[in-house]
């Protein structure tokens, strides 16, 4: 088996487990959404949770982003 097709199946393994962690913080996310606000606000509730959600990712990708660049600007240095 040659490096490349051993990394893109890495890669692919990888993105499966990050999907399946995905799916259930968004199931126990959502729990937690319906047990904190009434059932007569589940539109509202739906809502609330997706900008949440959108917020955690923004925040995230932006942190990682910088965490990268730090790491990248350490390696030129070395």
């Amino acid at each position: 088996m040659s490096k490349e097709v051993l990394d893109a199946i890495i890669t692919l393994m990888t993105t499966a487990f990050g999907l399946v962690a995905t799916l259930a913080w968004n199931e126990a996310i959502q729990a937690l959404f319906a047990a904190l606000l009434p059932q007569g606000g589940d539109l509202a509730a739906k809502f609330l949770y997706a900008v949440v959600v959108t917020l955690i990712v923004v925040v995230t990708t932006i942190r990682l982003g910088r965490l990268a660049k730090r790491i990248g600007d350490e390696k030129e240095e070395s």
